[in-house]
Formats: structure tokens, C-alpha cells, sequence
């Protein structure tokens, strides 16, 4: 069925007919009537940000969380510019999205705004599609959506502005998206995995993003191996509750972790491709069989090669050597008969030596872990302060957790909560920023999370100073003072951006911050005053 509109008006109904519901970004020339047309015509939801580039990081938020196609869109030159680093950040997190981006009128070659927007879109990694004319945009819309999903990565659909008010006839376009579960594992190269895996006295089954639909298969090899669980970042949570769940694997495991994994004698790794710091850059997979199984080829021998590489789905290879164990009468390893896991998880908390007027970081976050809501959506901006977030603050599950430095960047994580807070209606968002990724990225939305009413809740830790730069000064024996910034009161910003706001200097002053939690309505800022010298280093 066929009919004869707009350009904008076709885009928007090639968008809806993909079941697009939500679209973020900011209005310009070459997009805002296609806008207007979603809202209006196709009763969709537009979230208009403060900044182009949260708008990606918005839609990219969601669709971790939703499980969907993430949809944002800008305008033009400067606008598409302005997403380098959120698009780049998508394409590190193979986070399927489309970008609706504007394009200067083809007519018009020395246009203020003209820029090479597909050179711009392949610097970041993301793929390009380009509108190529009217009568082509259902098919163009459906190829930008179909491969956001196969490829796994942020597609800039690049539509000029000399398009939008041509007349075009309007077909329903969606294409099949091939989601079988992949391969499945077999040959010699399973045989070896296998006799390894039989062979292992001490064996660790390892999950990383890619594997977190496999949870029942892992854990049930796991258990059948007497095996214990760990997980990447990426996959953190996904083995909660399990008692031989020994939580992240890396530079981010506790000391006790960290000598149970250097013991192991054969780590069996799902859907990770096993980064610097997850294997403390090959330090703990020395002197171990290394069992690697994951969908994607690319994703095998980036950091260290294994000694047995399986291209294959994750649960179905868990199945198959569940299988062929139980048909080879292989005992269980009786590993985990072994383990204390109550101290396999105790992150050590270290003596308070923070000055007066300062609170503790440790203990601020033990006590947040303990008082936060428990069906949070959690997510973390990037920087010095997130590595004991992740190690000491929980997610109920991976897709409930929103890692934001893919691309080692600062200042992503409020975008992200406003996305996440969007794709999970009903449930509190809780973002941990440092100061200077609040005023990086999150002063410039803090408003936007306010005039949208979201349930978030923001936790800023403030030291003052560009804390990884400021230790690297003082390991030198260099001055800091480069490094030290003298903030205005976070606190008070969020409450004249319209939300809540409070400082905190002591463990008495949190608790009085954790009681107005429970009365909270709307965006909430608690400001942790931290003291420079006192802050954990890094975990990487």
C-alpha cells in the first residue's frame, strides 16, 4: 500500500512502522518538521535534550535497558559533530542504534553548516546510510534499522534538508532481522575444550555482556562442574544470588578473588573478549587453559589467544559440553566445595583518614549500597571515582546496569540515567558522577531529568580537583594545584535547575540525605564533599 506525502511526514511513518515509540534529540533545519510530523501524525514521544550528543546517549541508554533500537535525532554540521564521542561510545558498546541526522541541502555545496558527514560518521566507527531520494526512504529507514541490529552499532541515517518538503510516495518498509540463536559447537576444536574442561581440577566459568542470555546454561554448567561464577563489568549481576558467585573477575575482583582466579588451572570465558582489565593485562590467565566461546570471530584473540576458540552461541555451547560430560561419566572438579564465599566478596574498606569537613568515599558508598532502592537501574559516568562504585554498589542485573566508559570518556552518565529512567518507567535511576563529569555533561541536563519528572537519583562525588591527574602530580612530587577546581555548590545548582539538593560532609549529614530520599519527588542531587588525599585510587 502506497500514498503520496512529505519526505519528513514518510520519514516519521518509516520510523513508527519499525515500532519506534520514543525518539530523543534537538531540533534544527533539516529535522524539525520530520519531528513534528512523529509527534503529531504518528503519536510518537519526542525527549528534546540540552545537547545534541545526549541525545545519542540517551537513546543508547534506552536501548540497553528497553532491549530495543535506541532512536535519536539532530540537524546538521555542528549538530552531528557535536555526537563524535557518544557515537563512538555506542560503537565501543555494540549498542544497536539509529541517529536521524540532517544533511545541508545537495543545492547548496557552500552552505555554512556543509561538512563530509559521512567521513565524521566513519571516524567514530558507526556505520553510514545515506537517504538517497524520495521515493527510497521506507527501504532507507529499514536498511538503517536492520543493520543498527545485525551489525550491533549506532547507524547514522543522513537525510538533506533540500528532501524534506519533496512529495514522495510512502511504502511500508521493514525488513527480517535474522535472530537465530547462531552456531552451535562442534568438531575438533570441541573435543579439546572439552577434554580441558574434563581434565580441570580447578575450573571458573567467566560471562561477559555477550553471554548474559545464557544465565540458566552457564549456571547449570557451572553447578555440574562444582565450578565457581564470575562476570566482566559488562555482565555484572547476572549471577546474583548464586553461592559460588564470586563476582567481577579482574582488576575489579577482591584480593581473595583475585587469588582464587590466579589458582584456577582452566578459565571457561562466555561472550568476553577479555580487555586489559578484566585479565589484568594477561596476568591472570598465565599458566591456565583459556576457553573462549563467543558469536562473533572478531571478539576471539583480541587481548591474549586461547587455547581453545569456539565461534558459537554461548548457551548452546554451555549445553553441549554439559552434554557430552555427562555422556563421558566426567566427575565433578569439587572446587567449590573449597571456597568461603563470604570472604571471596569482602571488598577490603581501608582506615578513614579523610579530613574534618570531608566524608569518607568507602564508607558513604557501603552505606548507599546498603540504603539505595533496590530495584534501581544503576548507572556510572566515567573517571577516577567508578571503580569502587562498581565493585561496592549493585544492579539487580546486567541490562539494569549502564556502564558509560566504553570509550573511556567523563560526563556521559546523566544523558545515560534520563535514557535509562525512560526505558524503565516506574523504577528509580541511580547515577554516580564525579565533579568534573557533572559539569562536563550533567549540569547541561540535570533540568532536562526535572522538566521530565524522572525518578532519579544523582550522587556526586566531589573532590575538587581532577582526581587521576591530581595523583599522578603527587606521585611525582609534582603540585597539584594544576588539578584543583573550586566548584560552585552542586547542591545548590540542582535546586535551582528545579530538583533537590544536599551536601554532605559527614556520615550524620548522609543519613539526614538518605531520610529525604523516602519524601523525594523528582531529581534529587546528593553531594559527597570528598577529601582529594583520601580518595581509593583506581582499580585498573
Amino acid at each position: 500500500m502506497t500514498d503520496t506525502i512529505h519526505v519528513y511526514q514518510s520519514i516519521a511513518r518509516a520510523v513508527r512502522d519499525h515500532g519506534v515509540e520514543t525518539m530523543f534529540g534537538l531540533m534544527g533545519d533539516a529535522n524539525l518538521f520530520m519531528v513534528d510530523s512523529f509527534v503529531r501524525d504518528c503519536g510518537g514521544r519526542f525527549i528534546p535534550s540540552a545537547h545534541e550528543g545526549s541525545s545519542v546517549l540517551m537513546a543508547l541508554a534506552y536501548a540497553h535497558v528497553a532491549g530495543k533500537v535506541g532512536v535519536a535525532t539532530v540537524t546538521h554540521g555542528p549538530a552531528l559533530t557535536n555526537c563524535m564521542t557518544a557515537l563512538t561510545e555506542g560503537v565501543r558498546g555494540h549498542i544497536p542504534m539509529v541517529l536521524l541526522a540532517g544533511d545541508t541541502p545537495v543545492s547548496n555545496p557552500r552552505h555554512l553548516q556543509g561538512i563530509d558527514q559521512r567521513e565524521v560518521v566513519k571516524a567514530t566507527g558507526a556505520g553510514f546510510e545515506q537517504l538517497r531520494a524520495p521515493d527510497t526512504v521506507g527501504m532507507d529507514v529499514a536498511r538503517a534499522f536492520y543493520r543498527a541490529q545485525v551489525e550491533r552499532r549506532p547507524i547514522v541515517l543522513n537525510m538533506p534538508a533540500d528532501f524534506m518538503w519533496q512529495e514522495a510516495s510512502h511504502a511500508h518498509k521493514v525488513l527480517d532481522v535474522f535472530t537465530a540463536p547462531g552456531g552451535v559447537a562442534q568438531g575438533d576444536i570441541l573435543d579439546q575444550a572439552i577434554g580441558m574442561i574434563a581434565s580441570a581440577r580447578r575450573p571458573l566459568i567467566l560471562a561477559g555482556g555477550g553471554a548474559v542470555a545464557a544465565r540458566a546454561q552457564l549456571i547449570t554448567l557451572a553447578d555440574r562442574l562444582e565450578a565457581p561464577l564470575a562476570t566482566t563489568l559488562k555482565a555484572k549481576g547476572l549471577f546474583n544470588d548464586h553461592p559460588y558467585n564470586i563476582d567481577i573477575f579482574g582488576t575489579l575482583s577482591t584480593p581473595a578473588a583475585y587469588d582464587l582466579i590466579a589458582q584456577s588451572d582452566c578459565i571457561v570465558c562466555f561472550g568476553t573478549g577479555l580487555h586489559d582489565f578484566t585479565t589484568d593485562r594477561g596476568k591472570l590467565m598465565k599458566d591456565k587453559r583459556i576457553i573462549q566461546v563467543d558469536i562473533e570471530p572478531t571478539a576471539i584473540g583480541g587481548g591474549l589467544h586461547p587455547d581453545a576458540a569456539l565461534v558459537a552461541d554461548a548457551g548452546l555451547t554451555a549445553e553441549t559440553i554439559l552434554y557430552w560430560l555427562d555422556e563421558a561419566e566426567i566427575a565433578p572438579s569439587g572446587f567449590t566445595r573449597e571456597l568461603n564465599i563470604d570472604v571471596l566478596t569482602a571488598h577490603p574498606t581501608g582506615p578513614d583518614k579523610s579530613a574534618e569537613g570531608y566524608v569518607n568515599y568507602v564508607q558513604a558508598l557501603e552505606r548507599l549500597e546498603a540504603a539505595l532502592p533496590k530495584d534501581r537501574v544503576l548507572v556510572t559516568d566515567g573517571g577516577r571515582f567508578m571503580t569502587e562504585v562498581w565493585c561496592r554498589i549493585s544492579a539487580p542485573d546486567p541490562q539494569s546496569f549502564v556502564v558509560t566508559a566504553n570509550f573511556g570518556s567523563i560526563g556521559l552518565g546523566l544523558p545515560e540515567a534520563i535514557g535509562a529512567g525512560l526505558a524503565a518507567p516506574g523504577r528509580p535511576v541511580v547515577v554516580f558522577s564525579g565533579d568534573g563529569g557533572f559539569m562536563m555533561g550533567g549540569i547541561n541536563e540535570f533540568n532536562t531529568a526535572v522538566r521530565l519528572g524522572l525518578d532519579l537519583i544523582v550522587i556526586v562525588a566531589n573532590d575538587s580537583a581532577y582526581g587521576a591527574e591530581h595523583i599522578q602530580f603527587l606521585d611525582r612530587q609534582m603540585d597539584p594545584s594544576l588539578t584543583v577546581f573550586h566548584w560552585p555548590s552542586f547542591a545548590e545548582i540542582a535546586i535551582s535547575l528545579g530538583g533537590q539538593g544536599l551536601e554532605v560532609r559527614s556520615m550524620a549529614e548522609l543519613e539526614t540525605a538518605l531520610t529525604a530520599l523516602e519524601t523525594r519527588k523528582g531529581p534529587i542531587l546528593i553531594e559527597l564533599r570528598l577529601d582529594p588525599h583520601d580518595v581509593p585510587r583506581m582499580r585498573i
